[in-house]
């Protein structure tokens, strides 16, 4: 396995960086302040081609691998979990979704535009009493001639005033439990659809989050995704690229907490010298390192295993669980750096300690993967190769 970035996923990680230089970090803290999602930044990063990565080029994408994603998503968490956030959830989560299960129309009405950065795309599985327990949902759908009249609500759901387009999962039959779920695809504009942001968070406050609701809305037959009672098989491989975007975004803060630490370490100075030759500082800040060091390597592999097509699931789990503690306990160290200028918002650590909560908890908390990795490790969980896993620019490379 080679760890060796190409000379165009270094040219990707300058461009984002360059961008988070200028765009995101000089306005982030009055955004957090302010709870205010800008989502004039969506438009810059669709200019740079960033909205459809790992979307293949005649679907309107970038055409590169999921590595690069990768470094997208760890570069715009280094500014704030916000834009990764966003990211994760229009490309990992739903795009991904659309060029794995989609038919060819769906990708051509659907996945193109989001590619391009012209619409937005969200995922709607969580809702109040289901997060963990997909099974518990409510959300319904019943079939009536050429549509399906959807009702229910989501909660906790990125881009929720902001996306376009949503990937909803609903029961198409109750009784069937996990094989009576089914998924949707939702445009914002239908009768009976509404949204509403959910205000006081913890962390992430300059981030789009809240409730959809559906009233009786009529989804078209033809914007069912995949078959009917596939929607908790799509659910889980969308939170494959979901929880790999979000490990990615974990080595960008920890990396973040790193540079503000190791910077602060080396300016502030108690009894005749810099906090960073104490050796109790220096134990933090290796800490740092080496979390970093090794979700990186995490992440990497998953996406390796990603490009080649194999089953991750096992993989992309302990990246993610691994990465995201790393982060929380990165941040906080990093507050505790930086003293009593670490509880305030003068700098950026008391922001990357709200923030690192979040991703401990969303898309498989940190309960749930320490049972999956456990049940692998004892032989109780074992994964079957599943369909349409091979990235599409990997199967036309393959046929050409």
């Amino acid at each position: 396995m080679d760890f060796n970035f190409t000379e165009e996923q270094e040219m990707l990680r300058n461009t984002v960086r360059s961008f988070v230089d200028k765009e995101i970090l000089p306005y982030i803290a009055e955004w957090d302040r302010e709870g205010k999602f800008d989502p004039v930044i969506m438009k810059r990063l669709s200019e740079l081609g960033l909205m459809g990565v790992c979307i293949p080029e005649n679907y309107g994408g970038s055409g590169m691998d999921y590595n690069s994603l990768a470094i997208v998503c760890e570069e715009l968490e280094r500014g704030d979990t916000a834009f990764r956030t966003a990211v994760s959830v229009h490309t990992g989560l739903n795009s991904m979704t659309l060029l794995q299960w989609g038919t060819e129309e769906q990708k051509q009405k659907y996945l193109v535009p989001q590619a391009k950065g012209e619409k937005v795309g969200a995922y709607g599985l969580t809702e109040p009493g289901a997060g963990s327990d997909v099974a518990s949902i409510r959300s319904t759908a019943v079939k009536n001639g050429d549509h399906y009249v959807l009702n229910g609500s989501k909660s906790w759901i990125s881009l929720c005033d902001t996306a376009d387009h949503f990937l909803v999962f609903a029961y198409t039959e109750k009784e069937k439990r996990h094989k009576g779920i089914s998924a949707f695809i939702v445009e914002r504009g239908w009768e009976g659809f509404d949204s509403k942001a959910t205000k006081g968070k913890l962390g992430i406050r300059s981030g789009n989050t809240g409730e959809i609701f559906f009233d009786n809305v009529k989804v078209p037959a033809e914007n069912l995704l995949g078959e009917e009672g596939e929607g908790f098989k799509i659910a889980m491989a969308a939170l494959d690229n979901g929880r790999f975007t979000v490990a990615a975004g974990a080595v960008g803060q920890i990396r973040a907490c790193l540079e503000a630490s190791t910077d602060y370490a080396k300016e502030r100075e108690t009894f005749g010298k810099p906090i960073g030759q104490h050796q109790l500082v220096q134990q933090m800040i290796a800490k740092m390192k080496a979390g970093l060091e090794m979700s990186s390597l995490l992440v990497y592999r998953a996406g390796e295993l990603k490009n080649a097509g194999k089953r991750n699931t096992e993989e992309t789990s302990i990246a993610k669980w691994q990465a995201c503690d790393f982060a929380n306990k990165a941040a906080d160290d990093a507050v505790q750096i930086h003293g009593a200028y670490g509880y305030s918002d003068e700098y950026p650590v008391e922001r990357y300690l709200r923030n690192s909560k979040a991703p401990v908890i969303y898309e498989g908390t940190r309960e749930v993967h320490t049972i999956m990795q456990a049940e692998y490790a004892l032989g109780y969980r074992q994964d079957k190769p599943l369909n349409k896993m091979l990235p599409e620019w990997k199967r036309e490379q393959e046929v050409r």
